[in-house]
């Protein structure tokens, strides 16, 4: 789950300078293709290697196409305007005259029917003005009978026309005969390189934000994600050709071939597969978020070994401590949001005093849903989406009276969740479903811990089932019981450790009785909890020592011992279950390089990746 960035003070942007300290182990500059913001992971990997003594700045995108700058513990956040002219190339623009030769424009569509509108209704206006005049209504519709039946007709065909630019527009996003011929051409021509045909857009990014990181000559780029990876490493050949060693560390963040395409475009998933199979190679370390991902990155991409798995836990301090030390400072684009207050759908709510606030500055979840301590609550927290399951929950809702929900997501107002609303209301529950802001990430887990239960109703989506998502952990050191539907990983995690109930995914029934099992005996599902060194190992603190030892590493430098420090064995220490609890995997950092045998498909990208890396990291051709 993502929350609102932690503490800062307000920054001038652009005005960036090597200004740490002496004795500072090395410059670290952070990619990431968001405004920071609602990304608690990026957050806690500034903050944590600040505090490990690197010099760190983070670079965002801009939402508002505006240069923003803060501190974020001891990191610098800069966020930079992306122009974006690549994202719409000139193939949007054209009708689709093969498939709807009587299609309009798509810039055209909107202006004709907005005329035709207008036509109709300047002629209702003289209508009735020519009734008025002449006392007869009968004389009004035979005077304008001609234009009324020509505006009429007009606007059916206006309608016609636009029906057959959206059909249009849909089938090409889906992909048409021709496009997929284009897309298979091009991947076949062009193999790794064909993303920039494909998907030019990716080089917006490089454009916005290339200069800057070449500006600020890191040691090293912690690039987050697949959109970041290409910057990262043509930063890296940049440096390599100027004389800098410039070390590059890649976290996936998820599983792109199992991810939703974020565009409906046919071409969006094989150029984006494209673009992060050019730039694996160039990566020294990899790290990424499970077990289970990081045996399907190293089997994609023929990587040497396993990435290290670094998890979404949530800081200790964060967990047990006090809260009220993660509230944003003035400046912080996130300032204005952290005060408790009332939902975005208008239900419960207290404001201020002990009606919104839990103590050290924490809202308090019961005070917002406006019910007491004895009614049953069961939270969801994270994006907001259909695969996500919430219908589920909105849906038992029926056949739970007593209980209610709440969902605490980034956009209380989106469409999908006033549908939500309203299918609430249909049931006969609107009372029991609210709907709440996220918090800042500090806050998450004494938030959260006032709900009953902890629900992750996800569908069967590939990402879904091989990840142990943030909100898994923050619930975990929240001591809340889960209600998990069987997507593999946090489904067997959780029979393994006793910590919740699994449902079949989208079956409401099974959700409904996976509610009432944890709900009648809470305390069996508690006592998980208390399994000795689980929490410790599900803490941010723990994968933070795996992070710092990977850049350590890379920088031939010695890890600093701090009197915080405790040696844990490497691996993550997680049961990331496929079946079973899995053995630990190496955790420390390892360089991402082209490896397979003969015949498995990859052999022509690895010869290539090794000649790249024996190259020190040329720009692949």
């Amino acid at each position: 789950m993502e929350f609102d960035s932690g503490t800062g003070t307000g920054g001038t942007p652009g005005a960036e300078r090597r200004s740490a300290p002496a004795g500072r182990r090395g410059r670290i500059v952070m990619l990431v293709c968001n405004g920071v913001e609602g990304d608690s992971r990026v957050q806690k990997t500034a903050r944590s290697a600040a505090a490990a003594g690197w010099e760190v700045v983070l670079l965002g995108r801009s939402p508002d196409g505006r240069p923003a700058s803060w501190r974020l513990g001891g990191a610098q956040v800069r966020l930079l305007p992306v122009p974006t002219p690549l994202d719409r190339p000139p193939r949007i623009a054209r009708r689709p005259l093969l498939t709807r030769p009587l299609a309009y424009r798509p810039a055209t569509a909107p202006y004709r029917a907005q005329r035709v509108k207008a036509w109709r209704d300047e002629l209702r206006t003289r209508r009735a003005a020519l009734a008025a005049d002449r006392r007869s209504a009968v004389y009004a519709a035979a005077r304008l009978a001609g234009p009324r039946a020509a505006a009429r007709l007009a606007q059916r065909w206006v309608g016609f026309r636009t029906r057959q630019l959206d059909r249009g527009t849909a089938l090409r996003g889906t992909g048409t005969p021709l496009d997929r011929a284009a897309v298979a051409v091009w991947r076949r021509a062009r193999k790794e390189r064909c993303w920039r045909r494909l998907w030019p857009a990716l080089y917006d990014f490089e454009l916005a934000y290339g200069r800057v990181v070449d500006e600020l000559r890191p040691d090293l780029i912690h690039a987050h994600d697949f959109r970041m990876l290409g910057v990262g490493a043509r930063a890296k050949v940049r440096a390599a050709a100027a004389g800098r060693p410039v070390k590059l560390v890649w976290d996936a963040h998820e599983y792109l071939p199992g991810v939703r395409p974020w565009q409906h475009d046919v071409r969006w998933l094989p150029a984006h597969l494209a673009h992060e199979r050019e730039y694996a190679p160039c990566a020294d370390a990899a790290v990424t978020v499970s077990g289970t991902l990081a045996a399907l990155l190293r089997e994609a991409h023929g990587l040497a070994e396993e990435p290290a798995v670094v998890l979404n836990a949530p800081e200790a301090h964060a967990a047990t401590g006090p809260a009220g030390t993660g509230d944003p400072a003035p400046g912080s684009p996130a300032s204005a949001r952290t005060r408790p207050g009332p939902a975005a759908d208008g239900s419960g709510a207290a404001d201020g005093g002990n009606g919104g606030d839990g103590g050290d500055g924490v809202p308090s979840l019961r005070a917002l849903c406006g019910i007491g301590t004895g009614t049953p609550l069961v939270v969801y927290s994270g994006a907001a989406a259909p695969q996500r399951g919430l219908g589920t929950m909105v849906e038992a809702l029926a056949e739970l009276p007593e209980v209610h929900t709440a969902l605490v997501v980034p956009r209380p107002s989106a469409g999908y969740l006033r549908e939500l609303r309203a299918r609430a209301a249909e049931l006969g529950a609107a009372e029991r479903l609210h709907v709440l802001p996220y918090v800042p990430y500090r806050q998450v887990v004494p938030f959260l811990a006032e709900a009953d239960a902890g629900a992750i109703p996800l569908h069967h989506w590939t990402n879904h089932e091989i990840a142990l998502i943030t909100k898994f952990f923050e619930y975990a050191h929240a001591r809340l019981p889960l209600v998990v539907s069987d997507v593999r990983t946090m489904a067997g995690t959780t029979r393994e450790t006793g910590q919740g109930e699994v449902f079949r995914a989208e079956d409401t029934a099974d959700y409904v009785r996976a509610v009432r099992a944890v709900l009648a005996a809470p305390q069996r599902y508690r006592a998980a909890y208390e399994r000795p060194g689980l929490l410790e190992q599900w803490t941010w603190e723990a994968q933070a020592r795996t992070l710092d030892r990977i850049y350590a590493r890379l920088l031939h430098q010695a890890a600093p011992e701090r009197p915080d420090h405790q040696e844990q064995p490497e691996g993550d220490g997680n049961a990331d279950l496929r079946g079973g609890a899995r053995e630990d995997r190496a955790a420390a950092g390892r360089p991402v390089r082209g490896q397979g045998t003969p015949g498995d498909g990859r052999g022509h990208r690895r010869a290539r990746g090794r000649e790249r890396q024996r190259r020190g990291g040329a720009l692949p051709r």
